[in-house]
């Protein structure tokens, strides 16, 4: 059985393909009532759009989204919320070579063993453009929850870290990388530069930060908030590790290095440090959550690498196409929709227990 629907009350089902005539979504348990056009959702898409930067695929995709269901007189309805982007800029036959042979790293492989079939062009399903489709839900999501603030940023490309003295929130959105350290964007430029030009590809890390979450939210043991929002980010195409908070850093400090220590606030608990993300036993603490995403280098590369036919004979193959040097840089939009899809689901389940 193949999974498209990710969610508990707030749900959110993808469909299509890299190289199909359109992709979207159906977003499903969205409150009635709530203000939404297509207004609220193309520019958390313009973010994600390829084709802005010589650092991303120069695939030419608008990303104009469509609003076809479940708003009535410019509120949603509470019945599903269809979503549609149109696929305007494909060239399948680049992919004829992927027909015939796998790429190292990429899904041909395993969806050939799974289905024995498969939509080569582009990666069909398994593409990272089936992201356009989250984002705009994540969109959707992000209105359920106003009270909460989604930010997400790079941190390191290809083991270049930023300075974290350095960080500046409002560089964010002013270079092409999602770079707070504007001496690290600098850097990335040549880095992502000579990657691209060499027809090779780099990871990344991306961090996200959720804050206004209210302490209460999320459940124990089997619908940790921790847990579901590393099944989210987990489930991103390139993505291969996740970290709640400190995350593997912590098992390197001793039970009094790891505390958050409390002090008396004026609305409650004041911490004085936030090394589990925002999240104890599985439920919110109030604080910031903290999230950090692994994106390995994007699979599809220009460099021949050695592998094997559909027929098991051993072969070369370097995919043609257009292609990110690094997906990790538009995965900052995807990651942050990601984020605020477990929340809004979050919400409305803690609404659901207590009220």
């Amino acid at each position: 059985m193949s999974y498209n629907t990710f969610g508990r009350v707030f749900r959110f089902t993808t469909w299509g393909e890299s190289h199909g005539p359109a992709l979207g979504a159906v977003v499903d348990g969205c409150p009635p009532g709530i203000a939404l056009s297509e207004d609220d959702i193309q520019p958390w898409l313009d973010r994600r759009r390829p084709g802005q930067s010589r650092f991303t695929t120069q695939r030419r995709e608008p990303d104009q989204v469509r609003l076809l269901s479940g708003v009535f007189e410019g509120r949603t309805t509470g019945t599903p919320i269809s979503l549609m982007i149109e696929n305007v800029d494909q060239r399948s036959k680049d992919y004829s070579n992927v027909a015939l042979a796998y790429r190292p790293g990429h899904a041909d492989y395993a969806y050939d063993a799974k289905y024995g079939f498969r939509d080569y062009r582009g990666g069909g399903r398994s593409s990272a453009r089936e992201t356009a489709a989250r984002v705009a839900a994540g969109a959707v999501a992000r209105l359920v929850v106003p009270q909460v603030r989604v930010r997400a940023w790079v941190e390191a490309i290809g083991g270049d870290a930023i300075d974290p003295a350095a960080f500046d929130d409002a560089a964010i959105d002013t270079n092409p990388f999602f770079c707070p350290d504007p001496a690290a964007a600098a850097r990335w430029e040549e880095t992502v530069d000579a990657a691209r030009k060499a027809g090779s590809s780099l990871g990344a890390v991306v961090v996200c930060e959720a804050t206004g979450v209210p302490a209460g939210w999320g459940a124990p043991l089997y619908a940790k908030l921790d847990s579901e929002l590393a099944a989210a980010c987990m489930s991103i195409n390139a993505v291969k590790g996740v970290e709640i908070g400190d995350g593997f850093a912590a098992a390197a400090l001793s039970g009094e290095q790891n505390a958050d220590a409390m002090r008396p606030g004026a609305d409650g608990p004041a911490f004085l440090a936030n090394h589990a993300g925002g999240i104890a036993g599985g439920i919110a603490t109030g604080q910031p959550i903290r999230v950090r995403v692994a994106f390995k280098p994007t699979s599809s590369i220009l460099t021949p690498v050695e592998t094997v036919t559909r027929e098991g004979e051993a072969t070369e193959i370097a995919t043609k196409g257009r292609h990110d040097p690094c997906v990790g840089i538009r995965g900052v939009p995807v990651v942050e929709a990601m984020i605020a899809l477990v929340l809004a689901d979050q919400a409305l389940l803690h609404r659901a227990q207590c009220g």
